[in-house]
């Protein structure tokens, strides 16, 4: 009976978990048909990378579907190897292939609607969208690669690829996945990396899928040998020249200038030195007429300069540089001494540019020297004669009325003659307009530059005026030789060669230089000066000098293919050098010792206006030549030399007028310090076109 009743409760506890059980099973596929029922469709339609690649895995070999017309079409494969390794790894496909969905009722065909074509890939807005956000957090410094990415599709948008192709408007020339492998894209942050070397050896492959003519070219030029037979990457690429995102027409302004700086990101030392000739600094001001880097070594086919194939070989350059300098272009034919010219000489290499170094040194030395021994001078001037004024209280110093004689009283005495005042100021004006349009070439690096070009109209004009302020300065020059030589011829019986009024240097100077720096120095009192001062015989002195070295380089750069008939092409790098040191140091003495010879000295300041009005006081004329004044009163020749003061209005406009080329020398003073000291010593201006 107890066994019955054991059975009994077993097989009702029995029962029991059996009905548990199915109940707990009923209820989980309720559950589970259920938690189906009630899925949303976008997760049925929600297709992940595994499902892609069950196609799309480039492994497989070539992948074709039909099309809705019933042909094949290719579909684009993947490397998984190479997109794990890429910055899109973590992405899910569908996440740009933002309108493909899972249909597997139509076969699975990708779009809903298969009249429809898939839309292409927008890399730009995506990676737009994604800094947009980030911007707008407030973590654009925390994804600088980003920000990146966002200048390169501003850059982009700009660009000659972002343009309608001219074959199919609606497309433009080239998109981002025509030169990035989207699947496998991982440009190198390091840029030291093996693997950025890899990157740049592909681009012009890459480059070259599209401009097959180029790429041909580009593989046997130099660039392309040593990119090939060192695949190191060392050399230029596409990129390097024409930018990766800022492709521009190669026929364009801005293209042909960013491409010669282009250039010299890896040849700076030619890059600079090309700056250095008329070509370069015109291209530096922002002008693209003249010749750049490609105009005589060509693009895609540079060789060696070395390289007989190479349009700047020595048995080439008649006919590279003639395509510029021709008779069409309206300049002379090229000479084989033009074309030996160096635009890439480099002074101090004295064993492969001897005579440009010898001149170079040879300049440096003038100026050096010049500068030294003047402004030496002018120092000490400024101290003594500004302690003597301080000790007398101020004031002009005046010599004693009762050393005038009654008669003359008041009167001044004539030391210019009109003739000498109008050749004084066309001399000093055409001097300051050939320093204002030639500074820009000598620094065009500075901004002032390009502002002072534009002003006259640009370079073509600018030279024009150049040019013409020059024929003026030499015919004043010329005038004053042919006067001097006539005055000589007659008056040749009573001239002194180093007489009293004579200006050629005599042992009275040397005396008056010695003298002066003891004076200086306190220990000696002023020397008397005669009819000429030797700092005023060195003024007139320096122009013989100046001009003939300003002039005759002038002129050879100025008439490049004429000389070159006759003369071997150091000698225009050599002109060339002489040309720019020796306006330098015109500009600079002019405007540093001589204004403060005549304007600047604590007894002259702020302005002498004797060469404007022609005469001085006896006090002044006493003064500053006493040896002359004493020597006039003691003949009885002062009486012919004197004439009435000027009038009030006379000495106001000669004021007006002095104070106005002041400034001017001031301001032309002034750009020359900034382009000196941000620039460097002056750039020399070259042969001129």
């Amino acid at each position: 009976m107890q066994h019955a009743g054991l059975l009994a409760r077993l097989r009702r506890a029995a029962v029991t978990a059996g009905l548990v059980f199915a109940s707990l099973g009923l209820a989980g596929l309720a559950g589970n048909a259920a938690a189906q029922a009630d899925a949303p469709a976008a997760a049925k339609a929600k297709i992940d990378n595994a499902t892609c690649l069950s196609c799309h895995d480039g492994q497989k070999g070539k992948l074709e579907v039909p099309t809705a017309a019933g042909k094949p079409r290719a579909l684009n494969p993947v490397d998984l190897v190479k997109f794990q390794k890429g910055v899109h790894s973590q992405m899910e496909c569908v996440a740009c292939h933002a309108d493909i969905k899972d249909n597997a009722e139509k076969g699975n065909v990708h779009q809903k609607d298969p009249a429809q074509p898939l839309a292409k890939v927008d890399c730009a807005t995506c990676h737009q969208e994604l800094w947009d956000q980030t911007v707008k957090r407030g973590r654009a410094e925390e994804r600088p690669r980003l920000k990146v990415v966002a200048t390169n599709i501003e850059n982009y948008k700009k660009s000659f690829h972002a343009r309608p192709n001219p074959d199919d408007k609606t497309k433009p020339n080239a998109t981002c996945s025509d030169c990035h492998d989207t699947h496998s894209f991982a440009v190198p942050v390091n840029k030291a990396s093996p693997e950025n070397t890899q990157w740049r050896l592909g681009i012009s492959a890459r480059c070259g899928s599209c401009h097959t003519d180029q790429l041909e070219t580009y593989q046997q030029s130099v660039h392309g040998k040593e990119n090939g037979k060192k695949m190191l990457a060392d050399a230029a690429t596409c990129s390097d020249c024409h930018s990766a995102h800022k492709v521009a027409n190669t026929s364009s302004d801005p293209f042909k200038l960013v491409a010669t700086a282009n250039c010299g990101s890896c040849h700076a030392k030619q890059y600079a030195s090309y700056k250095e000739t008329f070509h370069g600094a015109v291209s530096t001001l922002g002008y693209a007429y003249t010749a750049k880097c490609f105009d005589c070594h060509g693009s895609h086919d540079i060789a060696r300069v070395t390289d007989k194939a190479s349009k700047v070989h020595m048995d080439n350059r008649l006919e590279t540089c003639g395509t510029c300098h021709n008779a069409k272009k309206g300049l002379s034919p090229v000479s084989k001494g033009f074309v030996s010219f160096q635009p890439h000489a480099e002074p101090g290499n004295f064993k492969k540019y001897p005579e440009v170094s010898f001149a170079s040194l040879g300049m440096t030395g003038l100026l050096l020297g010049t500068f030294a021994f003047f402004w030496l001078h002018t120092i000490l001037w400024f101290v003594r004669e500004w302690k003597e004024r301080k000790a007398r209280g101020g004031g002009d110093l005046h010599v004693r009325i009762d050393e005038i004689p009654p008669a003359v009283r008041g009167k001044h005495f004539q030391r210019f003659t009109p003739t000498w005042r109008i050749a004084h100021l066309c001399f000093a004006i055409s001097l300051m307009v050939l320093a204002t349009t030639g500074m820009p070439l000598f620094y065009p690096d500075t901004p002032w530059a390009p502002a002072i070009m534009k002003m006259f109209g640009g370079p073509k004009v600018t030279g024009l005026v150049h040019r013409t302020a020059a024929v003026v300065f030499v015919a004043i020059f010329m005038w004053h030789l042919f006067y001097v030589v006539y005055r000589l011829g007659r008056n040749w019986r009573s001239w002194k060669i180093f007489g009293p009024y004579s200006m050629v240097p005599n042992l009275k100077d040397l005396e008056d230089v010695i003298g002066m720096f003891k004076w200086f120095l306190g220990q000696g009192p002023r020397p008397k000066i005669d009819r000429w001062a030797y700092w005023e015989k060195f003024d007139y002195w320096a122009p013989f000098w100046g001009v003939t070295i300003i002039g005759v380089s002038g002129l050879m750069l100025w008439l490049p293919s004429l000389f070159g008939t006759f003369l071997p092409g150091w000698v225009f790098n050599v002109a060339t050098i002489f040309h720019g040191e020796e306006a330098f140091l015109a500009v600079v003495f002019l405007f540093t010792v001589h204004f403060f010879n005549n304007h600047f000295r604590p007894d002259k300041f702020p302005v002498d206006v004797i060469m404007f009005t022609g005469s001085m006081s006896l006090d002044d004329f006493k003064k500053e030549h006493p040896l002359e004044y004493e020597r006039m009163v003691q003949t009885g020749e002062l009486g012919k030399h004197l004439v009435d003061p000027p009038s009030k209005l006379k000495v106001k406009l000669s004021r007006l007028l002095g104070f106005t080329l002041i400034l001017i020398g001031l301001a032309i003073l002034t750009l020359v310090a900034i382009g000196f000291f941000t620039s460097g010593a002056p750039a020399p201006s070259g042969i001129t076109v």
